[in-house]
């Protein structure tokens, strides 16, 4: 072979392996979940083994308003309500979630949220759409809002990427009434009184006339204690919102101590102190979690 041909086979050789790693790039070669080898092109840096490893959550007692699962029906009333939604405590109407927030589901929910991996807004809002009631009508779909120092802080409002092909399924564009007029402090690791106190009077709605009447369908991605989701409701209620319906990704169930066990391996998105900041607020919730408080 010639000088021309090796100089050109060398040419070739570079532009090969700037090729393959501009691809690995953007396209990193191992699912971030099992780190198995991901055999097709694709923005969503997870096998499609993992991706279907979230399953549904089952119970057979829950509450028929904000859908709480039990043990036994023992906490449950003739109507099917818990405590809590006896007595007026929820400002929602009713609320659904996909799974639980353990396992796998877990682990993308917080690939997607903090590991600011914007692809998976797809994926898991199929698991949304799965998770939607059918004999329910929505006239305005809200995505829980983000003050927008934290957004800026993020990059994205990640219940409003899950949101907007929900809202597309009803043919609908998603409403942006709702609006955090305040900045709060991480709801990791408060009570359920810190919870509701940190949030008071943090949100507002905006023309309050296009949605006065209707029935809102407000979208979050994790449903934890609840008070996010109340206190959002209890804004909208007060604008005159007829009916309030919550539907998230996933709820954190305390029926099974593995249901609250908080120590997920961090290490495939870089997240150990996330984990650890987690572990130390299990104790305040295994608290509450006998009692069937969300």
């Amino acid at each position: 072979m010639g000088p021309g041909g090796s100089w050109a086979n060398s040419r070739f050789s570079v532009l090969l392996t700037t090729t393959q790693f501009l691809f690995n790039l953007v396209f990193p070669d191992g699912c971030r979940l099992c780190d198995q080898p991901l055999l097709n092109v694709s923005r969503v840096p997870v096998c499609k083994a993992c991706l279907s490893l979230p399953q549904p959550l089952q119970a057979e007692f829950f509450c028929q308003t904000c859908r709480t699962p039990f043990l036994s029906s023992y906490p449950l009333d003739h109507d099917g309500q818990c405590a809590i939604c006896r007595e007026n405590a929820v400002n929602f109407d009713f609320a659904y979630s996909f799974g639980s927030y353990e396992g796998p589901l877990r682990k993308l929910i917080q690939l997607f949220k903090y590991g600011k991996v914007e692809s998976l807004a797809g994926p898991l809002s199929a698991f949304l759409l799965r998770a939607m009631p059918r004999d329910r009508n929505f006239d305005a779909i809200v995505a829980m809002p983000m003050h927008w120092r934290k957004q800026w802080e993020r990059g994205f409002n990640q219940a409003e990427l899950l949101a907007q092909p929900v809202a597309r399924r009803y043919g609908l564009r998603l409403a942006t009434n709702l609006r955090r007029k305040r900045y709060t402090l991480s709801q990791a690791g408060l009570s359920e009184a810190g919870r509701r106190q940190n949030l008071k009077g943090s949100f507002a709605v905006t023309r309050p006339e296009e949605i006065a009447g209707k029935r809102v369908l407000l979208i979050d991605d994790v449903f934890t204690t609840g008070a996010t989701l109340r206190a959002a409701s209890a804004a909208l209620k007060s604008a005159g919102v007829a009916r309030v319906s919550a539907l998230t990704l996933a709820r954190v169930d305390g029926r099974a101590p593995a249901a609250m066990n908080l120590d997920t391996d961090f290490s495939s998105t870089g997240l150990a102190p996330l984990g650890r900041a987690l572990t130390e607020s299990d104790a305040r919730r295994k608290v509450s979690a006998g009692s069937g408080i969300r």
